[in-house]
């Protein structure tokens, strides 16, 4: 087994576990929490120790897991991403999980941002971007089921991949 892919599959992994880990958090666990903390006035330990230490994990993971599976593909990777000579399926996945990587930082983040008061908002742009927050979170969400699937089932070439 060769250094660079053994290690590189075993960051992406990790960093993947934890990327979707803090997705399905976020999706099934904080959102529905915060609703309910903010009708007893709780919210703001969520808010204020939670919520940013878990996006800055969340954002972070999903940098280190993309660069992690660009490394595993190497040589392959532009392969993958036209879906040809046998990386359709993987390059499906790699798809899915670069338009995942674009919408955190493109769209979830800014508006979590102005959610937690670390840009300046007036009240109804915190409205529109706990919106737009939500919908993007659980587009990822949505997302994650068919790009596990392929990264998953897109591993024809094990050996040219290190698995």
């Amino acid at each position: 087994m060769e250094l660079v892919p053994a290690l590189a599959r075993w960051i992406h992994l990790l960093a993947g576990i934890t990327w979707v880990g803090l997705l399905y958090y976020f999706n099934l666990v904080q959102m529905s929490a915060l609703k309910a903390a903010a009708a007893d006035g709780t919210a703001a330990g969520i808010s204020k120790h939670v919520a940013p230490r878990a996006l800055l994990w969340f954002r972070w993971s999903a940098v280190v897991t993309w660069l992690a599976g660009a490394a595993l593909l190497g040589a392959h990777m532009h392969d993958a991403f036209m879906l040809r000579n046998g990386f359709e399926a993987i390059g499906i996945g790699a798809w899915l999980g670069t338009i995942m990587l674009i919408n955190v930082w493109g769209v979830i983040w800014p508006n979590q941002k102005k959610i937690l008061g670390l840009v300046a908002a007036d009240d109804a742009a915190k409205n529109k971007a706990r919106r737009v927050a939500m919908l993007a979170s659980r587009t990822n969400m949505l997302l994650s089921v068919p790009m596990l699937f392929f990264m998953a089932n897109g591993l024809s070439h094990r050996a040219v991949l290190g698995f």
